[in-house]
């Protein structure tokens, strides 16, 4: 039976049901009890900052479909003779730049384990040792495919998934939720599923950015003449396709403002990680920093909304590149207000979309 409750897709099993039983013939394989799964999804990271890393990475990347839609004809040539044989070497510089020497990852990972350990916790008071929440990317490892088989053999006999993406994008969400889809597939016993859908305009996530930035403007002796609210780009022709990824990005800038009690020019949204020829979501962060300071607003803030967690787009991109275009333009002041991560505020917003997508599935204790 399809599944018709809001903010869920999938098939529902009734949540009193209990198929565990200790009534097995003795030579019957062991059948653990029953749990319901919580599968947190990423874009993924390389194993490391070499090329061989990074080429492994790259290509898993740049090879699907969602992300690079042109004809495999004429891109996986391109990619696999000329764009492979050098960018794992300007991509590894720039992971280096960023990357957990001390736990050997990259902050993405390490940032996403942080999550992961918290909202385990927070599932375990709510509703004890019914559940298991784990983490997995959608390219790299922890794979999709092995973190669904771990659950599995755990007894999950339904998984909740969750693309830690707060807008829909082809390219994100989508492409996190075929590989959900492809790892069902080789399952004998396949769990019941869910997939989470956006949370662009939840009031909790809006809440949690608008207090992340008073807290960094709390902190500021002078206050930025505006923030710009930069989001990953895609193509504009996946908008004028029926991507609702930039209706999105919009909402979650107007309820931003709002929330914080701001005037229209007190925050712009625009794009970055524009990649190919064509034409992307405009205006472009990396030249709309340098319009300001020529215009005359030389302190700005960057937020970066639609990364639950900073990665080499944030860390690399934004505090180096895009700063740099600004400071070069005349900008005086550059500040960067880093991704919600596992901020307690971020974390209590993920485990409200959490519970909301658990409903008739199971209870809380107690």
């Amino acid at each position: 039976m399809l599944d018709a409750k809001p903010g869920a897709v999938g098939t529902t099993a009734s949540p009193d049901r209990d198929d565990h039983t200790t009534h097995f013939p003795a030579d019957h394989p062991g059948v653990p009890r029953p749990k319901t799964g919580i599968l947190l999804a990423n874009l993924g990271t390389p194993d490391g900052t070499d090329y061989w890393s990074m080429r492994r990475y790259l290509n898993e990347f740049l090879s699907d479909r969602r992300v690079i839609d042109y004809s495999p004809f004429i891109w996986q040539p391109l990619l696999q003779l000329v764009i492979l044989s050098k960018r794992p070497f300007s991509s590894g510089e720039a992971y280096k730049s960023i990357w957990n020497n001390e736990a050997d990852e990259s902050p993405l990972l390490t940032i996403t384990k942080a999550q992961t350990a918290k909202i385990k916790v927070a599932m375990a008071a709510r509703y004890g040792d019914d559940v298991e929440v784990d983490y997995c990317m959608r390219y790299g490892n922890p794979s999709t495919k092995s973190k669904v088989r771990e659950l599995t053999e755990k007894g999950c006999r339904q998984i909740l998934f969750f693309p830690l993406y707060p807008h829909y994008a082809g390219a994100t969400s989508a492409t996190a939720n075929d590989q959900f889809f492809r790892a069902l597939m080789e399952e004998k016993f396949q769990p019941v599923a869910r997939v989470v859908p956006p949370y662009f305009d939840h009031p909790m996530y809006i809440d949690a950015l608008a207090r992340s930035v008073e807290r960094a403007y709390a902190l500021m002796e002078t206050r930025p003449d505006v923030l710009v609210s930069s989001y990953h780009g895609v193509p504009k022709r996946y908008l004028m396709e029926g991507d609702p990824y930039h209706c999105q990005c919009q909402k979650t800038s107007r309820l931003l403002k709002e929330r914080l009690g701001w005037d229209d020019g007190d925050i712009v949204t625009t794009f970055q990680s524009r990649f190919g020829p064509e034409e992307w979501l405009q205006p472009y962060t990396v030249e709309e920093v340098a319009r300001l300071a020529e215009a005359g607003k030389k302190k700005i803030a960057v937020i970066a909304p639609a990364f639950s967690a900073d990665c080499i787009e944030t860390l690399e991109e934004i505090n180096e590149e895009i700063k740099e275009s600004f400071e070069e333009a005349g900008g005086e002041s550059f500040t960067y207000i880093p991704c919600l991560n596992d901020d307690d505020a971020h974390i209590d917003a993920l485990c409200e979309v959490i519970d909301t997508n658990l409903s008739g599935w199971i209870r809380p204790k107690g």
